[in-house]
């Protein structure tokens, strides 16, 4: 089945399964979004362009996001924090009278038991302390410890400081296991040095 999505397509702005994401929304065609997920469901579709103009074709696959604390300001504005709800894969975009753009979805049904094997888990483990000391992160490992294992590759991919392509690549992944593989494979490539003092990054 598909599901009709009011979307905010964002560069950079990639939201996981049960993962935040804080948005100051002032566009008037966003806060037009944001009214109309208040009075419906309080949900809203983020998915990235393709290319950074108006109009521009869409990424496959999205998140669709649940409006969970909200600030209304006095101008009109929104602060407020979405929560990854699903992700979604786009089957088509919508003929609209709103400001903001809808497509046709399908929502993923998603394992949320899946889990990783302790090799998957100890190597993505290792590879982030590897990747944190590069990059002079100060981590709390105990914290991490004891995150599960959804949570802990979901968290990493949406705050890790890759690229906008990178990151959709790891909202595209099928599983879970494929995620981590994906982004321990990534954080080898930002965490090497290149010979001099500077991260090799993808930007």
């Amino acid at each position: 089945m598909t599901r009709r999505l009011s979307i905010f397509p964002l560069t950079g702005a990639v939201l996981f399964p049960g993962m935040q994401l804080p948005l100051h929304i002032f566009e008037p065609r966003y806060r037009a979004l944001v009214g109309d997920a208040l009075i419906r469901d309080r949900q809203i579709a983020m998915i990235q362009p393709q290319r950074p103009y108006e109009g521009a074709p869409l990424y496959r696959v999205g998140c669709v996001g649940r409006i969970g604390e909200v600030q209304a300001l006095d101008d009109g504005r929104y602060n407020l924090i979405l929560e990854g709800v699903a992700r979604f894969r786009l089957v088509r975009e919508l003929e609209v009278t709103t400001a903001f753009r809808q497509i046709e979805a399908e929502i993923y049904d998603e394992d949320e038991s899946e889990t990783l094997s302790h090799a998957e888990r100890g190597g993505f483990e290792r590879a982030a302390r590897r990747f944190a000391d590069a990059q002079g992160y100060s981590v709390d490992w105990d914290s991490v410890a004891r995150l599960d294992d959804r949570a802990l590759i979901n968290g990493v991919s949406q705050i890790a400081p890759f690229d906008p392509a990178s990151k959709q690549a790891l909202l595209e992944a099928e599983t879970l296991s494929e995620r981590c593989e994906l982004l321990v494979q990534l954080m080898q490539f930002y965490g090497r040095h290149d010979g001099s003092e500077d991260i090799v990054t993808l930007q």
